[in-house]
This record gives structure tokens, C-alpha cells and sequence, in this order.
């Protein structure tokens, strides 16, 4: 049997997953280009005038991009060690809703609004990029507000008993002549209130009103911090818990060779020795699925 190194699939993979080959970059330079040209071709045929002058054209790009990030979708199905996990993935999930709407397109004929997904395109920028640091950052983001989910919950629970005792009472304080017509009416004033939007389409006029208006405004700018205080108290926690999660790998992480650890969480050969370490994949799920339920 071949070694595993000397398949066409391992190849691949080399090529399509990694960036430490001449290959490797030259497929992210090439997959940027596409990524760019295909955005570019999505934003322009959405301006009336290009799309009534190129509109066949633009039809013609549309059909060779679709096509050659098929290619690249089953051939990351093909060559990842683990397909289902790819798919399965955050960016494997972008990667077949840049595609998918395309296809339902040509079966549905009244499913052209699912175009506009074709947008996640460009969340793809970002592994292209290999923005790693920023991917880190949003899923501390995520996680932080996953775990404060009840507390927003209460909290704009009682945002919606405020904004309707406050809309209840301008309704009956105002009354249709000033514009408030209807509670849930009265209630969208009380909304774009206490947010400090202010979009001026409706405003008391009776001196009541507006003391009770002054309380809403005075109200919206103590409870908007609540919110931010609550997700910034859990992104501290989170932060702090990554940092654990950090120390705990470089312990954890051993050189089978001689025996020692404090990697670095992206290393794949031991820095004392030079031998391989452990499946890289397999040691960051053993360390991060104990300490985090978002999923």
C-alpha cells in the first residue's frame, strides 16, 4: 500500500487545508480572487441599470463561480480527514449556502429570492483570510451571549412591561387627536423612546404627556446599560476561562518522545525534541468539549 503521504488525497488536502506550501498559498490567493470576483458580480447585479445592460453576462459568472465552489466544496468533502465534521462546521455550513441557493434555483423556478443568501459568501473572507484570532473572538462573543441568555431575557421582558404601561398611558393621556390612535401605536412611541431613536413621527402635546415622555427618555438611558453590563460581566468569564483552557493544553499536551509539554496550542512537533506531537484536532476537542456548552 502507498504511504498516506503519497495519495492524491492526502495531497489534496495538503494543498486545500493548509498554507505552508507554495500549493497550498497559491489555492488561497487563487480561492480569494474567485471569492472577490463572484462578490463583486453579486453586488453589481444588483443595481438596476448594470443588470438590464449585462444582465447575461453577469448570468454567465454567476453559473462558472457557482461551479468552480462546488468543485472546491466536494473536494473538501473528499480530501478532510473527518467530511462530516467539515460539513457539519460553521464554515462548511457557509460554504453550502454559497452554492445551494443556485441549485433550488434551477428546480424551484420561484425560489430566486434564495439568492440573497448567496451574501454568506462573504463570511468565507474570514477562514480565507485565516483571521484565526478574530474567528477566537467571536465564538468568546457567542459563548458569552449563550450563557447570559436568561438574564437579557428577563431583562427585555420587563423593557416590554415598561413600553406598555408607558404606551397604555400616553394613549389614554393623548388620544387619537395627537396621533397616538391605538395602543400597540402608543407602544412603538414608547419603544422609540426609551431607545433614544426619537424618530419624531409622533409626540405628546398635552403637559402630561410630556412629563411621562421626559420619564420614558430619562428611563431608556439607565436601562440601556443594563444589557452591556450583563454581557460584559460574562465576555470577562469567558476571557478568563480561555486563558485556563490555554495553560490546561500547554500541560496537557505531552511529547511522546521525551515526555516533556508546555506546547504552544497550534504546535504540531515538539519544541525540545523536534518529534510529532498528538492529533492536533483531537487534543483541542478533548480540552474544549469539557469546558464549554455552547454549542
Amino acid at each position: 500500500m502507498p504511504h498516506p503521504e503519497h495519495t492524491l488525497r492526502y495531497r489534496l488536502y495538503v494543498i486545500i487545508f493548509r498554507t505552508d506550501t507554495p500549493l497550498g498559498r497559491w489555492f488561497d490567493i487563487c480561492l480569494i480572487a474567485s471569492i472577490i470576483s463572484s462578490l463583486l458580480v453579486l453586488i453589481m447585479g444588483s443595481v438596476e441599470s448594470v443588470n438590464e445592460k449585462w444582465a447575461t453576462q453577469l448570468g454567465y459568472l454567476e453559473v462558472l463561480f457557482t461551479a468552480l465552489f462546488t468543485i472546491e466544496y466536494l473536494l473538501r468533502l473528499y480530501c478532510s480527514p473527518k467530511p462530516w465534521a467539515y460539513a457539519k462546521s460553521f464554515y462548511g455550513f457557509v460554504d453550502l449556502m454559497a452554492i445551494l441557493p443556485f441549485y433550488i434555483a434551477l428546480l424551484v423556478p420561484n425560489a430566486h429570492f434564495l439568492g440573497v443568501v448567496r451574501l454568506l459568501r462573504v463570511m468565507r473572507i474570514f477562514r480565507i483570510l485565516k483571521l484565526v484570532q478574530y474567528i477566537q473572538d467571536s465564538n468568546v462573543i457567542m459563548r458569552s451571549l449563550w450563557n447570559s441568555r436568561r438574564k437579557i431575557f428577563i431583562f427585555f421582558s420587563m423593557v416590554a412591561i415598561l413600553v406598555t404601561i408607558f404606551g397604555a398611558l400616553l394613549y389614554i393621556i393623548e388620544g387619537p387627536e395627537n396621533g397616538f390612535t391605538s395602543i400597540p401605536t402608543s407602544i412603538y412611541w414608547a419603544i422609540v423612546t426609551i431607545t433614544t431613536v426619537g424618530y419624531g413621527d409622533i409626540s405628546p402635546v398635552t403637559t402630561l404627556g410630556r412629563a411621562i415622555a421626559s420619564l420614558t427618555m430619562l428611563l431608556g438611558y439607565s436601562i440601556l446599560a443594563v444589557p452591556t453590563g450583563i454581557i460584559t460581566a460574562e465576555m470577562s468569564q469567558e476571557v478568563k476561562q480561555q486563558k485556563k483552557i490555554y495553560r490546561d493544553h500547554r500541560d496537557l499536551v505531552m511529547c511522546p518522545n521525551c515526555m516533556k509539554n508546555d506546547h504552544e496550542p497550534d504546535a504540531f512537533h515538539c519544541k525540545h525534541c523536534g518529534s510529532e506531537l498528538p492529533d492536533h484536532e483531537e487534543r483541542v476537542v478533548k480540552i474544549t468539549s469539557s469546558t464549554s456548552d455552547y454549542d
